[in-house]
């Protein structure tokens, strides 16, 4: 069953996949290229994606362009948020950390059944006091199951192995969340974790890695991959997969070109940019009674391919697309809006809404009418705080108003998102409609015309 599919299709579904797509770039400091196609996977017609997941390393994090980020938005998420909002993308979480930026995007139909519960950055560079290199996180609730996402840039050179493992298990060690029921990152149901990881290959001299990479052999460096031989002895890190390295390695090139490194130091190829992720071994009891079926969770590798087409940094970016098959455990939002009951009253839309029994509403909620093609939630047109425009409540049916002033006169089709404070999150958003064109007539007419209305 698609995820795309409505709310009430949601609730009677007993399996559902999500479509996921995972991007891991180290940027070098550059600006995006004015074309993502290739990387966002835009052309591909069959892929019908669900979840959009970017990290990026080496962003430009020097002191000017660090404060430009903090008041505006950074470059790299306008341009992904310009490219993807009109494909029904909306930005639900980010986290950055000097160089180091975590996006997740999500098609608005997902956004009730996706809580933010937590974002987190470890720094590890300079003893744990510099977030040059270390770790994000953004950890999740998807459709009840917790999934955890963390991009992490590890330390450089060949002989610094010992150190990236020890700065992995150090990341690993500190994404504790408290006040969840879930204390520890591998109580998770799926981690994604990513990044440039900065793992090389050992033992083998230039020439061959070369000629192993013009040739295609990439079997024959697998053996010396460091991360691959880690894997084969580090039992934390061989509960961790990864798809095979069947793309050229991603580091290092010249800038604005295909070739190798051809400056005096000429580093050895490797492929530093990888993307692994875990699955909980055994489901998490608590969550089921004896007489309930253990739940459906399993992620699938569609694709795991780096872009060669951009060359604007000395790494290529690396994607890895996911099949996420899960059954339900939250298949109604907490906030159901009717857009089918909205009328005028005077100068007020009337927005009426219901609440399932263990929702708990906060004076801090509030419902934003928001155009279709939103870029992020606070990207509305206008907005209200549920407890202060709260005109009408009983049997579970809540009205709230909004002056009908506030919106602008336009043929586009609008959303209704309800934000709840408690949970951070969205957690009910209405069917796409049309404001009536008689709601701006009666606007703009004076008193005594509106009455003949």
């Amino acid at each position: 069953m698609m995820a795309a599919e409505s709310q009430q299709d949601l609730s009677e579904a007993k399996q559902m996949k999500l479509s996921i797509h995972v991007v891991t770039w180290n940027v070098a400091s550059e600006a995006p290229p004015l074309d993502l196609s290739d990387l966002l996977q835009l052309n591909d017609p069959n892929l019908n994606l669900d979840i959009y997941i970017i990290g990026l390393q080496e962003m430009n994090s020097g002191i000017v362009s660090l404060l430009s980020d903090t008041a505006f938005e950074d470059p790299w998420s306008s341009v992904l948020m310009d490219v993807l909002a009109p494909l029904s993308f909306i930005k639900i979480s980010h986290i950055r950390m000097q160089g180091l930026l975590l996006i997740v995007f999500a098609k608005y139909q997902h956004l009730p059944f996706i809580q933010i519960l937590s974002t987190k950055s470890t720094p590890t560079g300079l003893y744990g006091y510099w977030g040059n290199k270390g770790g994000v996180n953004i950890f999740l609730k998807v459709y009840g199951y917790y999934v955890s996402i963390v991009n992490c840039h590890l330390p450089p050179h060949m002989a610094n192995n010992d150190q990236r493992l020890e700065h992995f298990d150090r990341i690993l060690e500190m994404q504790n969340f408290k006040g969840h029921d879930v204390p520890n990152i591998l109580d998770h149901d799926l981690i994604l974790w990513f990044g440039d990881m900065n793992f090389r290959i050992e033992n083998f001299g230039l020439h061959f890695v070369r000629e192993c990479i013009k040739n295609q052999c990439y079997i024959n460096l697998w053996e010396k991959d460091q991360l691959s031989i880690a894997k084969r002895h580090d039992p934390l890190l061989r509960e961790f997969q990864e798809g095979p390295l069947r793309f050229p390695p991603t580091y290092k090139f010249d800038k604005n070109s295909n070739n190798y490194d051809t400056s005096e130091k000429k580093r050895k190829p490797a492929w530093t940019d990888r993307i692994l992720w875990r699955l909980r071994r055994q489901p998490r009891a608590s969550s089921f009674t004896s007489s309930q079926p253990a739940p459906y969770f399993s992620l699938s590798l569609r694709s795991y391919k780096s872009h060669m087409m951009y060359s604007i940094s000395d790494h290529k970016p690396v994607t890895g697309t996911f099949d996420l098959q899960l059954k339900p455990l939250m298949s109604v939002s907490l906030i159901t809006i009717m857009v089918e009951g909205i009328w005028t009253m005077e100068n007020d839309m009337l927005i009426s809404y219901s609440s399932t029994p263990d929702f708990l509403s906060s004076p801090w909620d509030w419902i934003g009418l928001y155009k279709v093609g939103m870029r992020h939630i606070n990207d509305y047109v206008s907005y209200v705080w549920v407890g202060d425009n709260q005109v009408s409540f009983g049997d579970n049916l809540n009205q709230v108003y909004i002056n009908i002033f506030d919106i602008p006169e336009t043929e586009d089709q609008f959303l209704l998102c309800y934000y709840s404070n408690n949970l951070r999150s969205v957690v009910g958003i209405s069917k796409p409609f049309k404001i009536p064109l008689r709601f701006f007539l009666e606007r703009d007419l004076p008193g005594e015309a509106q009455a003949q209305i």
